[in-house]
Parts: C-alpha cells; structure tokens; sequence
C-alpha cells in the first residue's frame, strides 16, 4: 500500500468482488482479510480477520440481486467494523438497492429507500458513496453526508470515442423522470435531446405512448440509470426505428438485467447497450452486443479525496 493510505482499509462482501479489487488497485492497496460465513439456517456471519482500529475504512458492496443476501451483507459488515473501533466507515454502494420505493405512489406503499437508509446509519456507517441514485432526493433521506456520483461522464467518453457525438445524433429519454440525466449526457455530446412519452399500468410493464423530438434519419442513444428487465429499452427501441431513427444505442449505470432481460435484448435490433461495472455480469448475461465500462477508477479517485479530506465535487459534473 502507498505511504499515503496507510490508514486506509479496504473491506468488500460477496456483491462485486472484481470491482473491489479494481478499486484498490488503483489506490495501490488491497482488499481487506474478510470472511462472510452462513450458519446452517443461512443467517449471514462476517468475520474482519485483521486489526481496523483508528482506520478509514470503505465497504465496498452494491445491493444488487440478491438484494436481501447483499444488504445483510452490508449492515453486518459495518456492525463489525464498529464494533472492533474503525474510525471512520464509508459505505460503497455503486448500486443503491430499493431506491425505486422512494415515496408512496398509493395509498399503503412503504418507502424502502428511506428504511434502507436509516438500517445503513444505525449500523454505524458515518459516509455512503453511490453512484446514479434512481432519485437524487434519495440523498436526503440519509441524515450522513451522501457523495452521489454520475455515470453519464463515463458513458459520453465512450460514445465520444465512438463517434456518436455532434448533430447526427439524438439522446433520448425512456420517460419524463429521466431528461435530467439524458439532458447532461445530451450536453456533453453536443447533440439535441428527445423524450419518449411512457405510462408503466404497473410495474416492470411499460407502454410507448409518443415520442417528442426529431430523430428520423440519426443515430439515437437512449440512457436510463437502470435496466432491469429491458421492456423500457426493447419497447424504445422498436418505437425509435418505426419513427426512423438509423441506428439505436441504449446505456445505463446499472445493469440489473434480471428476468426476461437478456432474451429481450438478445432479439432486439438493439446496436449495442452501454453498462457499467457497478453490478456485476454473470457469463450468462455476457452477450456480444453489451459493452461493460468500468468505474473504479472514479470510485477509487473518490475515495482517496474522502479518505484525504479534499473536496469530491469535481466528481460530481
């Protein structure tokens, strides 16, 4: 470990072993001594097999599926580290699991966003990075200091390096909660923006009503934070191509790709679909036409600004 992070400690549970590793590459350091163990019954054990007293330690777990294993995970793993006198502990979340119950929408819904938050805080984190919450008021329902990276910077270096940048292509929002992001991505590409106007009769289900714009005859990228199951996408897609768009691309931060995903996009006309890092893909979900870009470095720089005392903010743009 460099002489800088000598106070610096590491810690990841089962959720994304490669980007904990990729991460503490990069900060010239490695993953702490860690063991999650289940008992007979399943209830989840974590064992920190070296000294974290005084340190500045990260826990680096995502809530991906499955979320329930994942979050346990988490919450346990910081209990320890308090428990055995850590000075500081940060939680590194790529993924923020629950964020899409994040107010009621009708009567008797619960708002798990929030409930996550305050578990995260009782169990004694004093910090969370995360990266494209599904809403960024999310950041309000922690009482702790939230650092809330974005991932269009990373997706609009790719598509610049592609040459998909300039007046021949669209950006696209799936829906009208997310123009900010394809606003900002929109921005960095110099292109102009469109919106594809969606009613969701329930969830994971959703209808294409209209599309606002003109992309007949451009390249057109769609960006969501999350796919989970790619109804949004295979559905925007189809619609796009009817209205005349020459080539779509979709890209997200998170990867969720859970049910009928990867059938959907394996037969859509789809170009390709742009992803991060921040959920990992098993083999199965590998499919030529997904590009995975990696965030550790940004997550990394992050980290070594928070465990410095320097200021984050030029991150956040």
């Amino acid at each position: 470990m460099n002489s800088g992070f000598q106070q610096l400690k590491i810690f990841t549970g089962n959720a994304n072993i490669p980007l904990a590793k990729e991460i503490a590459a990069y900060l010239g350091a490695e993953v702490g001594d860690s063991q999650v163990i289940r008992f007979s019954d399943e209830e989840i054990q974590v064992k920190i097999n070296e000294s974290v007293r005084g340190r500045d330690v990260f826990v680096i777990q995502p809530t991906n599926q499955p979320a329930n294993e994942h979050l346990m995970e988490l919450l346990i793993t910081i209990d320890a580290l308090r428990r055995a006198s850590a000075r500081r502990i940060t939680a590194v979340m790529p993924y923020y699991g629950y964020a899409r119950q994040d107010r009621k929408a009708k009567s008797r819904d619960p708002i798990t966003a929030k409930l996550v938050a305050n578990l995260i805080t009782t169990a004694g984190a004093r910090r969370v990075l995360s990266m494209d919450l599904h809403a960024g008021q999310i950041q309000g329902f922690f009482d702790i200091p939230v650092d809330h990276l974005m991932g269009a910077p990373i997706l609009a270096q790719y598509f610049v390096e592609r040459g998909l940048a300039g007046e021949n292509t669209v950006v696209v929002s799936p829906d009208l909660g997310g123009v900010t992001r394809a606003r900002q991505l929109a921005e960095r590409l110099n292109t102009s923006l469109a919106i594809i106007d969606k009613r969701r009769p329930e969830p994971n289900v959703a209808e294409i009503m209209n599309i606002i714009g003109d992309i007949k005859g451009k390249n057109v990228i769609m960006i969501d934070d999350i796919i989970d199951t790619a109804g949004t996408i295979t559905l925007g897609v189809k619609a796009l191509l009817e209205k005349g768009a020459k080539d779509v691309y979709a890209c997200c931060t998170h990867p969720v790709l859970s049910g009928p995903a990867i059938q959907r996009l394996a037969e859509s006309p789809v170009k390709e679909v742009v992803v991060t890092n921040s959920i990992p893909l098993p083999e199965e979900k590998q499919l030529p036409k997904i590009k995975v870009l990696s965030i550790a470095p940004v997550l990394g720089e992050a980290i070594r600004r928070i465990h410095e005392d320097l200021s984050v903010s030029s991150l956040f743009v």
